[in-house]
């Protein structure tokens, strides 16, 4: 039977995005007989065993210390996570060794590939210089971008095979002159046995939290400032204008919470605007039960025009209408006017339209609802898309073939 080690910067039982993503991927794979297990570097910072096991996967710690100035820490922490992983397949010899993004992640995983003769895939998920510039952590064209981007071309080229979330991930590693037929595509996806049958409103929450007869527009997620929320406060005195018993529901948190509580209680529509904080994932659904829309107002940069997110997809599976900004990473989820709409980025006029325009014809809803749910039976459904990475393990070990019918 086949074995896969998947070396990952954090694991469950965190909750993050990047989390949710490799619980679909391993647990995926399981159900295909595929044995896995997963190896977290240094930044998996939750206590806990040394090896623990969350849902049913097997997650292996490394431990240790890395010290030292900016560049001297980096290359000690690749040292100890390359060492883990070499004891750990001393122990449980893997067929493959699959690393996820960050790039301190994939070159520790190449050091042990060319140490043990065990062919390694690359997997990412954004370039991460990219996503400090997106998080406030980092600044385009800095030392520690470029140093950044050098070692994850390092992995890239050494690598027997990348994956990527999206095209537009694909398109830059092309220009960057890597082969398209060393890079396999495997989309964001929803795992449907968990999230896709939606969750009836709960009255007395909706009631709570004052929405009224709606419609209630809602963002789900971590507050940062490329997710354009901003935009969509100052979106909500015009939709107001149009629809007054609108709603704007908020839930989640993040680095830029305080700044957008502040211009939501100075806004003319304060009123209309209700914060929930986070939630615990086991009730995300409840929240996702009580909005009409979802609104995704991403601002335009490098970041969300080369890579899709994951919430889109999983409001199309809970019945929702999505309304997004025109960006890259959207544009390879969202069919304007089919499977949703789309709005010019950092524009909240026209993102106030757009929303006004679903609000005021909900006689389109229906359809709008089913294409969104075929969207992502057909391309983003976990339980078929993990048959893209079997593809690529057959063409580096001898896996029989399994039959699936993939979409080129």
């Amino acid at each position: 039977m086949t074995r896969v080690l998947h070396v990952l910067d954090h694991s469950l039982p965190l909750h993050s995005g990047y989390t949710f993503r490799t619980r679909a991927i391993l647990k995926s794979q399981q159900a295909m007989g595929i044995k896995v297990r997963g190896i977290t570097g240094l930044r998996h910072m939750a206590e806990g065993p040394d090896a623990e096991e969350a849902d049913g996967i097997l997650f292996h710690r490394t431990r240790g210390v890395a010290g030292g100035p900016a560049g001297l820490r980096e290359w000690r922490e690749i040292g100890l996570l390359a060492d883990a992983i070499v004891k750990l397949c001393g122990e449980w010899r893997p067929d493959v060794i699959h690393a996820h993004s960050p790039a301190l992640c994939g070159a520790a995983a190449l050091r042990a590939s060319r140490k043990l003769g065990i062919p390694l895939v690359y997997e990412i998920r954004a370039f991460w210089e990219d996503a400090a510039v997106g998080n406030g952590t980092g600044s385009e064209g800095s030392l520690k971008y470029r140093l950044t981007r050098k070692l994850e071309d390092h992995v890239i080229a050494g690598a027997n095979h990348v994956v990527t979330i999206c095209q537009g991930l694909k398109d830059d590693l092309v220009t960057r002159g890597i082969d398209p037929a060393r890079i396999t595509i495997s989309p964001n996806g929803v795992d449907l046995a968990l999230f896709g049958e939606p969750t009836a409103p709960e009255p007395e929450l909706r009631d709570t939290l004052g929405l009224g007869s709606g419609p209630v527009i809602g963002f789900i997620g971590s507050f940062y400032d490329y997710e354009g929320l901003d935009d969509l406060i100052d979106a909500m005195p015009l939709l107001v204008a149009e629809h007054p018993a609108a709603r704007l529901l908020l839930v989640g948190g993040g680095p830029r919470e305080g700044q957008l509580r502040a211009q939501a209680e100075a806004s003319s529509a304060a009123s209309a605007i209700r914060f929930v904080g986070r939630v615990p994932h086991h009730e995300v659904e409840r929240y996702y039960s009580l909005c009409d829309i979802m609104a995704y107002p991403r601002k335009a940069s490098r970041l969300t025009d080369l890579v899709t997110p994951l919430k889109p997809l999983e409001a199309m599976a809970q019945d929702k209408l999505v309304a997004a900004s025109s960006v890259g990473g959207h544009r390879e989820l969202v069919e304007d006017g089919r499977t949703g709409i789309l709005f010019a980025p950092d524009n909240p006029e026209a993102c106030a339209a757009a929303l006004a325009r679903l609000a005021k014809a909900p006689e389109t809803w229906p359809a709008i609802h089913a294409n969104g749910r075929e969207h992502v039976r057909a391309s983003h459904d976990w339980a078929k898309n993990v048959h893209r990475y079997l593809r690529v393990y057959q063409t580096l070990v001898a896996i029989p073939m399994v039959e699936e019918t993939i979409a080129a």
